[in-house]
């Protein structure tokens, strides 16, 4: 029993580490770039960082709006989340960041849904409820894998933006 036990944990882990191991789409590199260029993403002693996204194409008719989340750990209990808005003209992607927030996933003390944020994004609840379900979103998708490096390259028509400045920068 000990042992079947042992490999069931086994075969998770290495579910997990595959799973993380998928080529990350370039939707996901290029608002990630953006993520790191602006100074969003928290210091990492690491070499990569594990990710997970959703594009909401339906909550604001005509609108692209990508929430990422940047997972603190394997485990992925906690992390950092982010609103971005795109939008694309002529073969140019902008980025515009627009909200953060760090949170927790747990079965009890939540806020909503099962995620608990630690520090809250901008906005009230309406704003809160929907970043809670954009995560539980994300939760039940992919994870992708990033290094230092996709962060950091040069994007051809990229422009980041984000509410924290006026002008944009472009990659």
């Amino acid at each position: 029993m000990r042992q079947i036990t042992l490999a069931l944990l086994a075969l998770i882990s290495l579910s997990a580490i595959a799973q993380a191991q998928k080529v990350p789409p370039q939707l996901l590199i290029r608002a990630a770039h953006c993520l790191a260029v602006k100074n969003f993403l928290p210091l990492s002693q690491t070499a990569s960082r594990t990710f997970g996204y959703f594009l909401d194409e339906k909550s604001y008719p005509g609108q692209k709006v990508i929430y990422v989340v940047n997972y603190r750990n394997l485990a992925r209990s906690n992390g950092w989340v982010f609103v971005i808005w795109m939008t694309e003209h002529d073969g140019h992607q902008r980025f515009n960041i627009q909200n953060n927030a760090s949170f927790v996933l747990a079965k009890h003390n939540f806020d909503y849904d099962g995620v608990s944020f630690v520090d809250p994004p901008l906005g009230g609840t309406w704003t809160q409820q929907h970043i809670a379900m954009a995560i539980e979103r994300i939760e039940t998708g992919p994870r992708f894998t990033l290094d230092k490096e996709d962060l950091s390259a040069a994007m051809a028509s990229t422009t980041c933006e984000s509410y924290m400045e006026n002008s944009p920068s472009h990659f």
